[in-house]
């Protein structure tokens, strides 16, 4: 009795765990924090070419959106242009848990 006890806990504590893993998002936020500086920021900054653009710029819906469509420069250009899709990954990740809604709202510095 005790061993069935057991065993169907391990069972609920295993899959609980795998539903957290697979819910988890893909993607890495530091590595994220990295290609949105390297890729993003030579233009989006105050009075740059493409205006200042940072997490705090949108909200996470809109962040998703935008990630989503995977356009840039007003619709005129693949976000593929700029980074790969694993990238994409990252930065969607960055830039989701740190957008204007989120609870940790921040820009990526300088």
């Amino acid at each position: 009795m005790r061993r069935a006890f057991f065993l169907g806990l391990t069972g609920v504590i295993l899959g609980a765990w795998i539903v957290v893993v697979a819910a988890a998002p893909a993607g890495s936020e530091t590595k994220g924090r990295y290609y949105f500086k390297k890729s993003c920021k030579g233009c989006h900054v105050k009075k740059g070419e493409g205006g200042e653009i940072s997490p705090l710029s949108r909200t996470q819906a809109q962040w998703k959106s935008y990630m989503a469509a995977g356009k840039h420069n007003k619709g005129t250009e693949q976000l593929t242009k700029y980074l790969t899709a694993e990238q994409l990954t990252d930065v969607n990740v960055f830039v989701q848990a740190h957008a204007s809604d989120s609870p940790q709202p921040e820009t990526c510095g300088k």
